[in-house]
């Protein structure tokens, strides 16, 4: 038995890892982020997380980082388990973050693997390793090699979630399915095991994933998370169905980094006002176009958004 073990069994299913919303003065709309988190609760996520890549952690400061983490808080108010990423590249940021996530009650920490100085596999796991010793607090890996530039081997993951009590599973943003699987063959499968990878959440699922953390919920989170719901209850054709449903829809919005094409999307949907700060900017009017048009297929324009998204 784990002390973990509760929490475990109520991070499951779609956690959906909501956009960062920005003002036309580039200022943080907290408001808006309140609202989308409302939204998406009402829809039936699972689960809440902010400041992941979706987030844009990048573009905000320390001090905008913490107020989207307690301002998301305080939405999400218990109501489903919350899970703020606090990583970056800096390892001190990354103590800092994730004792605030603590502070305010988060249910856990998403750490993402540090990007762009390319630790090796050693320093990875002294990083990880300092964290969970230094803040009691359960914590996710975020393995993202498209990001980052380096991938956890399996057997780093598997040390850690040996000699860390408090490292409870990972998300696998990782197209390798192999590398996957022996993730959970190495660490067990109580270890939450998240999809980040789109076309990968349903296959997840089946090898004994715990869930997912789908950009894609953003836009229509009911459907995402009824994947899940379909599979944990028997209904497998129905999953499938719903998975294969998605993939136009996954495919527009993954034609330019993420969250660019989203941020139009939900523009689009008047959920927010479509703006990202730089380096990061909206899709081409190409691209904007054939976003238009694939929310058009699914009725999530404007004009005919309703329960069904």
């Amino acid at each position: 038995m784990s002390r973990f073990d509760d929490l475990k069994q109520r991070m499951r299913g779609s956690i959906a890892p909501i956009i960062t919303p920005f003002k036309e003065d580039d200022s943080v709309d907290l408001d808006a982020l309140e609202e989308l988190i409302h939204w998406h609760i009402e829809s039936g996520t699972h689960g809440i997380s902010v400041t992941g890549t979706t987030g844009e952690p990048s573009s905000l400061t320390l001090e905008e980082r913490v107020q989207v983490m307690e301002r998301a808080a305080k939405a999400v108010n218990g109501r489903v388990p919350f899970v703020p990423g606090t990583g970056s590249t800096n390892h001190q940021e990354t103590l800092y973050l994730t004792q605030k996530a603590k502070d305010i009650g988060a249910d856990a920490a998403m750490v993402i693997v540090p990007y762009y100085n390319k630790p090796s596999q050693h320093a990875l796991y002294k990083h990880f390793k300092t964290i969970a010793d230094t803040v009691d607090i359960p914590i996710i890996i975020y393995n993202i090699p498209g990001r980052t530039a380096v991938n956890m081997d399996v057997k780093t993951i598997a040390r850690l979630n040996e000699d860390c009590e408090n490292i409870i599973g990972i998300k696998e943003s990782n197209k390798d399915f192999e590398h996957v699987n022996r993730v959970l063959l190495h660490c067990g499968r109580d270890f939450l095991l998240y999809s980040g990878i789109e076309l990968l959440c349903y296959p997840m699922l089946a090898i004994g994933g715990a869930g997912y953390i789908s950009a894609t919920a953003n836009v229509m989170p009911g459907r995402v998370a009824d994947v899940y719901n379909y599979w944990v209850n028997g209904n497998i054709k129905k999953a499938q169905e719903l998975h294969y449903d998605l993939m136009p829809l996954n495919d527009v919005l993954f034609k330019d980094t993420n969250p660019a094409p989203l941020k139009a999307a939900l523009g689009m949907m008047d959920r927010i006002n479509p703006q990202l700060r730089l380096p990061m900017d909206l899709p081409n009017e190409e691209l904007q176009k054939e976003i238009r048009s694939v929310l058009d297929q699914y009725g999530l324009l404007s004009k005919n958004v309703g329960s069904h998204a």
